[in-house]
């Protein structure tokens, strides 16, 4: 499995971030797979930020339930992270990342990433 992450470099404070990631070399609907979001900002260590199922039930850290959202794009074997208001300590290398087996909430445990991508929030 192999993942790609996209989307922009940089976003003010309060908009809405977007990022996708493509999926190739296995489906993401495939049974016991799960998809998720993880992020390092710029000193600390890996976040998990939530996951999306192989049959599309979503769930996130808490700290960020509220503002973060993942879907799933079939058609084109992606799925994405929506995350509303951003702040600046948002700032961080966002991964996509994919397990096989159960549902996990820390980064260690999956065993598939996106090279990752930088995302400043900044004015």
């Amino acid at each position: 499995v192999q993942l790609q992450e996209s989307g922009p470099g940089l976003v003010k404070p309060s908009q809405t971030l977007s990022l996708t990631c493509t999926v190739s070399g296995g489906s993401i609907t495939s049974n016991d797979y799960y998809w998720s979001w993880i992020r390092q900002p710029p000193g600390k260590g890996l976040e998990w930020v939530g996951a999306i199922s192989y049959n599309g039930i979503t769930y996130y850290t808490p700290s960020l339930k509220s503002r973060a959202s993942l879907r799933r794009d079939m058609s084109n074997n992606q799925f994405t992270l929506q995350m509303k208001n951003l702040k600046p300590e948002d700032t961080a290398v966002y991964y996509c990342a994919a397990r096989y087996g159960s549902r996990a909430y820390s980064a260690g445990d999956y065993e598939y990433w996106g090279q990752g991508t930088q995302v400043t929030v900044s004015s």
